[in-house]
């Protein structure tokens, strides 16, 4: 690597979520998302769990906060969709997890979102990189750094 920020690259749904707190240098200046990160932002504030099964969070800023995130990103991107190319790209992204003995029926939307990438000629970048772990030969892995989040217990 020549050590020059990457000038494109898809971003992983947890780089959506976690954009805020994330120091934009380890972002690329052109970035897309795949229409799998969209349906992942979707689904999130209707898989909010309610204050009687959870004390985590509350239920009401957490459904607003996840909405907020939905709505950001509607309006910032023009998703890249999950094509015929990605879909062909995604059997040999399902054929190198089964290889590494991983099973990728758990993985579904982040396998998608790798074939997406892939099918576009762009790195991923994720805060979550063990998640890619066994594509490294099919796609560029770019690690980015979790950032601490005021909303999330402390570990």
């Amino acid at each position: 690597m020549s050590g020059e920020p990457t000038r494109q690259g898809m971003l992983d749904t947890n780089i959506l979520i976690l954009r805020q707190w994330i120091d934009p240098a380890e972002l690329p200046d052109e970035m897309a998302i795949s229409a799998v990160t969209l349906a992942e932002l979707s689904a999130g504030p209707h898989e909010v769990r309610r204050n009687d099964e959870q004390d985590m969070y509350d239920e009401h800023e957490e459904r607003a906060r996840r909405m907020e995130t939905l709505q950001r990103a509607e309006s910032e991107f023009d998703p890249v969709p999950f094509d015929a190319e990605a879909a062909r790209v995604y059997g040999r992204v399902t054929a190198a997890v089964v290889a590494a003995g991983r099973k990728p029926r758990r993985r579904i939307a982040d396998l998608m979102i790798a074939a997406t990438a892939i099918a576009e000629g762009l790195p991923l970048f994720t805060t979550n990189p063990g998640d890619y772990a066994d594509l490294g030969k099919l796609v560029q892995i770019v690690p980015v750094t979790r950032p601490p989040v005021p909303h999330e217990p402390k570990p």
